[in-house]
């Protein structure tokens, strides 16, 4: 159940974090990021592992995308 709990997340998390791409729009990291760990959470307490990498994709590249922007943009 947490399983599926934490693909929600990541579903929901996924559009936000391509949106967050776009230039000047990098400031929608600050949303992902906290996102993407709480599912990554769920996922870990879960059985099975796919939520959890689900997020911890969205997570890296989130905070990848964020430290490219210089944590502003």
């Amino acid at each position: 159940m947490l399983n599926l709990v934490s693909i929600l997340v990541g579903l929901v998390t996924f559009p936000v974090m391509l949106v967050a791409l776009i230039p000047l729009l990098g400031w929608l990291n600050y949303l992902v990021i906290p996102m993407a760990l709480v599912g990554t959470a769920l996922g870990a307490l879960s059985d099975s592992s796919t939520g959890r990498n689900l997020n911890l994709v969205v997570l890296v590249i989130g905070f990848v995308r964020l430290w490219l922007g210089g944590f502003f943009f």
